[in-house]
């Protein structure tokens, strides 16, 4: 089992950076797949992006160039720096992991997740 645990959400402002933090315990990620997703009020979740095992990241179209996920696997972390904020931005942030090698958007794909941090970007 992994434990995961989202911080870092809070309210900026359009245009701002904001870098979220997700905590595993109980396994290391270092074999996992480790993503981000968001959900909007009456919207989906959807995919944000994510770090496979290797180090390599793949990422949604409407955050390329703006959002970057990255590992620390001795601090057992994902973080998700976010510039250049968008009031579409405005979401729950999950972190997820995945046992399988090169997941992709798809919230099957993954076994384990967080509760959630809110981000709040006001125009």
């Amino acid at each position: 089992q992994v434990q995961l645990v989202e911080s870092g959400g809070g309210l900026v402002q359009a245009g701002g950076s904001r870098r979220l933090s997700c905590a595993a315990s109980g396994r290391t990620i270092s074999s996992y797949a480790m993503g981000w997703f968001r959900q909007a009020p009456g919207k989906e979740r959807e995919f944000v992006a994510a770090t496979w095992s290797g180090g390599s990241t793949y990422s949604a179209d409407s955050v390329k160039g703006r959002f970057t996920i990255s590992r620390d696997n001795a601090k057992n972390t994902v973080y998700l720096q976010m510039n250049s904020l968008k009031p579409e931005d405005t979401a729950v942030y999950y972190c997820a992991a995945s046992k399988r090698s090169r997941p992709r958007g798809r919230s099957n794909e993954y076994d384990y997740w967080g509760q959630g941090t809110q981000v709040t970007v006001s125009s």
